[in-house]
């Protein structure tokens, strides 16, 4: 006869297991590009960005 400690832990791996192949994989790496960035210049001479709200 199998222990008790030893079946519950492997209905628990079995868990683990079966919840680890039912899982969706993870996304990708996002391979955009960044924004561009903003200087003091461009700043002066187009105007800043419009703010967004402050909560």
């Amino acid at each position: 006869m199998v222990p008790l400690p030893r079946l519950v832990l492997a209905g628990l791996f079995a868990l683990g297991l079966a919840a680890c192949a039912n899982a969706p994989a993870a996304p990708g790496p996002d391979l955009s590009p960044p924004p561009p960035r903003v200087d003091a210049k461009t700043q002066l001479e187009y105007g800043a960005p419009p703010r967004g709200p402050r909560y």
